[in-house]
């Protein structure tokens, strides 16, 4: 697992983080991985004096001020992490002295370790880069020589446990943990430097129906009318005995995340559901980034043994077609193989390989995508190579509103809470709440594919997700809709008139032009709001087939001995098009189902 490093001046880290969106509480690093000794490599590592390890050379650093006497470096890179908090001082200390309206100290990441940033030997480059354009020089930057890699090295020591997760999102993390719960050691393992996924940037919220908290809200609802939606949002091709799980269990999932110190307490509607359905964490604050603290608060607290910079290569089986357990490369400690009783895939799906995406979706070429930088479909490439059916892989959803020329994603909760969908006549389209199939063509049959979502303070004070747009510089803003459509290029008078339009729908609770099921508020309280929309690539429908009990279904129609998955790398759950919130609700459901399974299996023998 360590890395020997050769002994020459080398880097301390400047504690850093990044930023994606808005502010965040800490969380604790993970337990440090077994360490295992490797030989050095051959090939010497280049100082150069803009590069973190010349910086500290220059002022008299040694190796052992940040690598400590060992001079070794375990995948999670725990110790440079350790040193560099205890020269600069921890995440928070370090946001208190930075400058700039984006502070990339302080953000939804919560606490995760300097060198996702900040490296010695190559060029440091912030972590928010990979989905933002911020102006965020940082230390280290123009580096202009790095390490020189030679061949993977292999190390011929293997680790053992009872179940590998492979992926560390929500559903990686929920299956973890309901795996160490019934009682399975476990290794839960991130190919990235930062654990969270696409579930970490979700937004809108996690569908669940017959909750507690929509009971004390007088909403009704129940699992069959989940169901019905998500049958009709999928086209009728979702595997109908899985979402049957889905929605059946939502309501316990939620009370199980409420047990481990979530915040599900409001709720909201989305896009395609016939009730307010969508839990999130109070004010409306998004919810990916809330689970995602509160799911590796609950992997440390358990000690579970948690990997990052490990990608697993391949899943292995026995002659008999029973998986044995996986071949990792750590960045570090280069290949290795784990075994294992059972392996959960939970390494989500392909949103972000360009390449990907389309070979099944050749129309889609050069369209944005909403997806963090790791979502690049390896899970599905692995699992289909150990025998794996895959199902579903040209269902890929388009969702309406990233954030124009970003990709920052309009979370569904803003056009839940009232906003309307104008195109740049100034003029609404579509029923704004209508599936995101829907309304992702609607808007791209409009002059340059792009709308406005336009929202009053009222809409603005109802979702606390909406500051960090601002935050982002994203929004527009006048005192007036006049002032408004001047600056987002509207013809005079024609913002004024469709607002006053929907306004009148709104007091008669009547959309009667587009049929819009749910008008929460109007759009009459100064200030107002408008910012640019254009659809992107977000969630890929399809992956691994899977069974009700989250067994990998192969090639043959049998389900291969061992092979579990859930989340974004499975297909069949929303068949051609998700519904907003049944991400989460899918990822926390068969994240629980698969790691009860899996520690069934490995209890069994």
């Amino acid at each position: 697992m360590k890395r020997r490093i050769i002994r020459r001046p080398v880097f301390s880290i400047i504690f850093s983080a990044c930023m994606f969106a808005l502010l965040a509480t800490g969380c604790t690093r993970p337990p440090t991985p077994p360490a295992v000794q490797v030989p050095p490599a051959k090939e010497a590592i280049v100082m150069d004096k803009a590069g973190l390890a010349g910086i500290h050379q220059g002022k008299a650093v040694d190796c052992a001020a940040c690598h400590g006497k060992s001079l070794e470096v375990d995948d999670n890179e725990t110790i440079v992490n350790a040193k560099c908090r205890g020269c600069h001082g921890s995440l928070s200390d370090v946001a208190k002295k930075s400058k700039g309206h984006i502070n990339p100290h302080k953000s939804h990441l919560g606490e995760i370790g300097c060198t996702a940033c900040h490296h010695g030997h190559t060029a440091s480059r912030s972590y928010c880069l990979g989905c933002h354009a911020f102006n965020m020089p940082i230390p280290g930057s123009g580096v202009s020589a790095s390490e020189k890699k030679g061949p993977v090295k292999m190390d011929e020591s293997a680790d053992s446990t009872d179940i590998v997760v492979v992926g560390a999102g929500a559903a990686g993390y929920t299956a973890a943990i309901s795996a160490h719960d019934a009682g399975a050691k476990v290794i839960l393992l991130e190919k990235q430097p930062i654990t969270g996924g696409n579930s970490m940037i979700s937004a809108g919220g996690m569908n669940a129906a017959g909750t507690r908290m929509q009971q004390a809200r007088g909403l009704k609802d129940s699992s069959d009318v989940m169901f019905k939606d998500t049958m009709t949002g999928s086209k009728n091709i979702a595997n109908p005995e899985l979402v049957k799980v889905l929605a059946e269990k939502s309501s316990a999932s939620v009370d199980w995340l409420t047990a481990i110190g979530a915040d599900m307490s409001d709720v909201g509607r989305l896009a395609g559901a016939s009730s307010s359905r969508a839990h999130r964490p109070s004010g409306g604050a998004a919810v990916g980034s809330h689970l995602n603290l509160v799911l590796r608060k609950n992997a440390t607290d358990r000690k579970i043994d948690v990997r990052v910079n490990s990608k697993v290569l391949q899943v292995l089986r026995d002659r008999e077609g029973r998986v044995t357990g996986v071949q990792v490369e750590g960045k570090h400690r280069g290949l290795y193989v784990i075994h294992a009783k059972a392996v959960i895939v939970a390494a989500g799906g392909f949103g972000a390989n360009a390449a990907m995406v389309e070979s099944y979706r050749p129309e889609y070429k050069g369209m944005t995508t909403s997806n963090q930088p790791g979502a690049t479909g390896e899970g599905m490439k692995f699992g289909e190579a150990a025998g794996a059916q895959l199902i579903d892989m040209k269902e890929i959803q388009i969702h309406p509103t990233v954030a124009a020329g970003s990709r920052i994603l309009i979370t569904e909760g803003v056009r839940g809470n009232g906003a309307i969908l104008v195109n740049q006549e100034g003029k609404r389209f579509v029923n704004e709440l209508t599936t995101r199939d829907a309304a992702s063509a609607a808007i791209l049959k409009q002059r340059d594919g792009m709308a406005y979502l336009i929202i009053d303070e009222g809409i603005r004070k109802s979702l606390r997700q909406i500051e960090g747009y601002f935050h982002l510089d994203l929004v527009k803003e006048g005192a007036t809709l006049k002032e408004l459509a001047g600056k987002i290029g509207v013809p005079d008078g024609a913002l004024e008139e469709t607002v006053a339009k929907y306004n009148a729908a709104f007091d008669a609770k009547n959309d009667s032009e587009f049929k819009r099921p749910d008008l929460p508020r109007p759009i009459r309280n100064p200030k107002f709001y408008a910012i640019g929309v254009q659809p992107g690539i977000h969630y890929t429908m399809g992956g691994l087939k899977i069974d009700t009990e989250t067994r990998v279904i192969g090639k043959d129609g049998k389900p291969i001995p061992g092979l579990f998955a859930a989340g974004e790398v499975t297909g069949g759950v929303h068949g051609a098009n998700r519904l907003g919130g049944n991400s989460i609700s899918e990822t926390i459901t068969f994240g629980l189902i698969a790691g009860n399974s899996a520690a069934k299996v490995t209890m069994e023998k």
